[in-house]
């Protein structure tokens, strides 16, 4: 560069110029999940999360489908086939609005859709995907039990064959969906070893009982899978995989969304602490004017970038087919750990108001405490990234 050529001028929304790297399809992807939220979460998310319900679910997923935002990073089948970091970029503006609504979507995409798409027979793809890729039929995914979270090789739900069917049994806990589910993908210990098993939630012996008395993800459907005898044809099962490799890459898929969404929650903390700041005056001035207001913020800009980055940075490698395990791992363990800091940091400068619904932060902050814990602990993924480091298996 010349020392003549003009720069472009400083962006405090996007401080590293991280736009730069996005095309105009991705924009547009962007931008439309962007208006979606704002029409149709942001103006009633703090009324649903006080009351504690997702109304409209199965309307709201059907609207999801018609963008394109439902196994959006599938191909065929109905499926948009965009990109990691399109469908990471749907995460981040659907998170921006609130965890549970995508939740929805990474467990229909990322969980019960993939499973289906990479492990399914050809008639459980045709039957199913279409349907799921439009929100006319919602999926949910069956792997966490009440007393086994991080332990999945340890599960209870048992099938067995009986004849030409299966006969399935368990209970399954937290699961994302569950009662507005028209299918549930759940894994089960066989004879054989682990297997997945399409399960249509009309069939009798099935049930689920929404989880009540949240104090996160409160805009959201929570509940427990009852499978009491529940008989399935042998078309039900997975045909494509056996073992915990079947659920585990499912839920990589999915935790590489939260790697993008944990920072959509971070940046509406970051701004509404910036707006606040820059309106609220005490001493007769406004706090944004305040040198230990201007740290807070210059370091909540700095983690919730390098967040964003890291998740682009781990989305090309997705697309490119290199993306490995332990770094999904390091995606999660890193965004969602200072995604929670920089709501809090964010509920600071809004003082005793940021802890009002009229904000958004302390939503945010209470929906991320579960987001720290699904889909792998912060405990999980240490060691997960222990051993890669060492060569040396902690979790024995």
């Amino acid at each position: 560069m010349s020392a003549s050529a003009k720069l472009p001028p400083f962006d405090p929304t996007d401080p590293l110029g991280i736009d730069d790297l996005l095309d105009a399809e991705d924009l547009a992807i962007r931008d439309t999940v962007r208006g979606w939220a704002a029409d149709r979460v942001l103006p009633y998310v703090a009324d649903w999360y006080e009351k504690g319900e997702l109304p409209g679910i199965r309307e709201l997923a059907r609207e999801l489908g018609s963008i394109g935002a439902l196994g959006m990073s599938l191909t065929g089948y109905g499926c948009a086939g965009a990109t990691a970091v399109q469908y990471g970029l749907a995460c981040l503006e659907l998170e921006a609005a609130d965890s549970g609504i995508r939740s929805l979507v990474s467990v229909q995409g990322s969980l019960a859709m993939y499973a289906i798409h990479r492990f399914g027979s050809e008639e459980q793809k045709l039957e199913w995907l279409p349907r799921m890729a439009a929100g006319e039929v919602i999926g949910c995914f069956g792997l966490t039990e009440p007393d086994h979270g991080s332990d999945p090789a340890s599960m209870r739900t048992h099938a067995k064959r009986d004849g030409g069917d299966w006969v399935l049994n368990g209970r399954k806990m937290w699961i994302t969906n569950g009662s507005v589910a028209g299918v549930a993908v759940v894994w089960a210990q066989t004879e054989d070893g682990i297997r997945g098993f399409v399960v249509p939630t009309d069939t009798p012996g099935f049930s689920a009982p929404e989880i009540k008395h949240k104090w996160s993800l409160r805009a959201s459907v929570t509940s427990e899978l009852v499978m009491d005898d529940v008989r399935l044809p042998a078309t039900a099962v997975l045909p494509e995989v056996t073992g915990l490799r079947g659920p585990l890459s499912c839920l990589s898929h999915a935790r590489y969304g939260i790697v993008w969404g944990a920072m959509g929650a971070a940046r509406s903390s970051f701004e509404a602490a910036v707006e606040y700041a820059k309106t609220r005056e005490q001493f007769g001035r406004p706090i944004g004017g305040f040198q230990l207001t201007q740290a807070k913020l210059a370091d909540m800009a700095v983690e919730l970038h390098k967040g964003i980055l890291l998740a682009h940075h781990l989305g090309r490698r997705m697309d490119a087919g290199r993306l490995r395990p332990e770094q999904v791992s390091f995606g999660k363990l890193n965004n969602v750990r200072e995604a929670i800091e920089i709501c809090r940091t964010a509920r600071t400068i809004l003082g005793a108001n940021g802890i009002s619904l009229e904000y958004p932060v302390m939503r945010h902050a209470t929906n991320l405490e579960s987001v720290l814990t699904y889909e792998g602990t912060v405990e999980m993924h240490q060691l997960v990234l222990g051993k890669a480091l060492t060569g040396l298996d902690a979790f024995r």
